[in-house]
């Protein structure tokens, strides 16, 4: 009777030092003293996104306004490249610009009064010479006929009045065009060739515009990267910003607790710094994959299970919140299907 005793009494001793020796104690205790199948409690880390900011031009940087740990909002002047070398590229894209919408608006315009009478009456001053040279040429003609003259001055007279009728055909062609206009293929080339013009002359203003590095939102500068006098070519980060909007918390769910979350629920986030000041976020992401807990859990019985990722957005933190911070998130289960996350 006293060994059967022994036996029954030494079974579970053994099994506790079976947990003990495997690190599972531990979890087990705290499961079991913390259990409360109607609030979730989640471990994770604190995440405010960072901006790396850059100029979308190369130059040599000529100011640079801000310090590492000072906070800046939206349009704040951070740093300014030399704006010269911008500056006359946007001139001679003007300049271009100018000269191609002079040249539409003449094509649009077509020919003055003016220029239409003038062609006009060189048209009749040259058939005016043509009339005179057909009949010299005719005079001539007869008298070479009867011997009176030389040949030289009847191909002379042939000469010139063959120019004079070529020169009129051209005055005609040319009074003509004047009055139809300019073709409209011209016309459109140089609709084309003053729209690539101010195209051009926008780019250049843009990248003028692009030597001064603003702000894109509030935050604080985590790093400056470089200092007046260099050299900084297009995309090279110059400062690291860090947002002070959105703040969210990454934390992980074990999947028996996964239908008791939904997307929307409120969430209390807790900090070590200050247990009894909450800070009231909302559940907005649940991932739908699977995948080992990460190292950085604060939870040694969730370490080797399978969890899903989810994203706390924190409403207003007053400041308390740094990055990579470790909290704790509380939520009210929403239903009471499946054991609630280990604690």
């Amino acid at each position: 009777m006293k060994k059967t005793f022994a036996l029954l009494l030494a079974a579970p001793v053994a099994a506790l030092g079976l947990l003990y020796a495997t690190g599972e104690l531990d979890g087990l205790l705290v499961r079991l003293r913390n259990a409360d199948p109607g609030r979730i409690r989640l471990y994770g880390n604190v995440e405010i996104r960072q901006v790396l900011l850059g100029f979308r031009v190369s130059g040599r940087i000529e100011e640079v306004h801000r310090e590492e740990g000072e906070r800046v909002v939206s349009g704040d002047l951070l740093a300014a490249l030399d704006p010269l070398p911008y500056e006359i590229k946007r001139t001679e894209a003007r300049g271009a610009m100018l000269q191609a919408k002079a040249a539409l608006d003449k094509l649009h315009s077509g020919f003055r009064t003016g220029e239409v009478r003038e062609a006009a009456a060189q048209r009749d001053r040259v058939r005016a010479a043509l009339n005179l040279a057909e009949k010299d040429y005719e005079r001539i003609s007869n008298l070479f006929a009867r011997k009176a003259v030389a040949k030289n001055d009847l191909d002379r007279a042939t000469s010139q009045r063959n120019a004079l009728r070529a020169e009129l055909s051209a005055a005609e062609n040319a009074l003509a065009l004047m009055r139809e206009g300019y073709r409209k293929e011209d016309v459109e080339a140089a609709e084309a060739a003053y729209e690539t013009a101010g195209a051009r002359f926008k780019a250049a203003e843009i990248a003028l515009a692009d030597t001064r590095l603003y702000a894109p939102a509030e935050g604080t500068i985590l790093t400056r990267v470089t200092e007046p006098g260099t050299v900084v070519g297009a995309g090279q980060v110059v400062y690291a910003l860090a947002l002070e909007r959105p703040i969210q918390v990454r934390a992980y769910i074990p999947e028996p607790a996964l239908g008791r979350v939904e997307v929307g629920m409120p969430a209390r986030i807790v900090t070590d710094s200050h247990p009894d000041e909450p800070i009231e976020g909302k559940l907005v992401f649940i991932s739908p994959t699977a995948e080992f807990t990460p190292k950085q859990v604060q939870t040694e019985d969730l370490r080797t299970d399978l969890v899903y990722r989810v994203r706390i957005l924190v409403e207003d933190d007053g400041g308390r919140l740094k990055n990579g911070m470790p909290v704790t998130v509380l939520m009210e289960a929403s239903g009471d299907s499946g054991p609630s996350a280990p604690k």
